[in-house]
């Protein structure tokens, strides 16, 4: 029996790296529909000719969405049925297919979602931060105005914050990340369900130590901690702060004078760490 209604929109996730993780619906879907739409067709045609399916894949991608997205509008509307699919896990997260989506919504074209793998969600599970509420802020803006804007904004955000960030770009956005938000407790997960699948767990500060040693390889999902209730008062704040930088200047490390003026005064790293790096 087909999975799949004639002029209807399907949301098909598929794996973000092993293949075994698709699931037996989104592999019937695929064979049914009558097109699917793809981010790079050449991701997806790998992934079909694994599966053995053989269908018609079109472009839709953030330089082709409008027009590409109006002809696949047409097509619904027509009776066809097509599979949306991203480069991997689940199409409108953090990727152009959600405009597809919006625009399917605003017709009240028929939608239905094949879920699947999700690499914000798969990271968030395993990081060992609260799960209870979170934000998913995706990759942050290029531009160094709106990227700050934006990191000052999620400063007293109390949720905890997943991001998606490229190998070449790790180390840059760990240090905006640091100076803005203070030393908070992070996770890093690379390459998940890969050979080379990875989760780290350690401090902002020291995680910008460990990729400044070590080239970062594979795409990333950084899950930080959010902002806690601790409040400093002045006085203990001016305290530590003289005592760290007593420290720094006798040559102790950031790291450790803050630990060090953080245990003997009372103040919280976070809090001690941000007044240092902003003296």
């Amino acid at each position: 029996m087909p999975e799949v209604t004639p002029g209807t929109l399907y949301l098909v996730a598929t794996p973000i790296g092993n293949l075994s993780d698709i699931s037996m619906r989104a592999v019937n879907t695929l064979k049914d529909v009558d097109f699917i739409a793809a981010e790079d067709t050449r991701v997806t045609r790998k992934l079909l000719e694994h599966l053995e399916i053989k269908k018609t894949v079109v472009s839709y991608r953030q330089h082709n969405s409008r027009t590409s997205g109006e002809k696949i509008l047409a097509r619904l509307i027509s009776g066809d049925s097509c599979a949306l699919v991203t480069d991997a896990g689940t199409p409108g997260i953090s990727d152009p297919g959600g405009e597809l989506v919006s625009l399917c919504a605003k017709e009240n074209a028929p939608m239905v979602v094949v879920p699947g793998p999700c690499a914000a969600v798969s990271a968030l599970s395993m990081s060992g931060i609260d799960t209870g509420r979170f934000t998913f802020e995706g990759f942050l803006p290029v531009q160094k105005k709106e990227r700050n804007e934006h990191l000052i904004e999620l400063k007293e955000e109390k949720r905890t914050m997943v991001f998606y960030e490229a190998p070449h770009k790790l180390t840059a956005t760990l240090s905006d990340l640091l100076k803005t938000l203070g030393n908070r407790r992070i996770s890093i997960s690379r390459e998940m369900t890969k050979v080379y699948e990875e989760t780290l767990r350690f401090s902002l500060y020291d995680a910008l130590s460990y990729f400044e040693n070590k080239a970062p390889r594979g795409e990333f999902v950084i899950v930080v901690e959010g902002a806690d209730d601790t409040t400093e008062s002045d006085e203990m704040l001016e305290e530590g702060l003289r005592y760290a930088l007593t420290l720094i200047e006798s040559g102790l490390s950031v790291k450790y004078a803050v630990k060090k003026a953080a245990d003997e005064t009372g103040c919280s790293k976070n809090a001690l760490y941000k007044a240092v790096i902003a003296d």
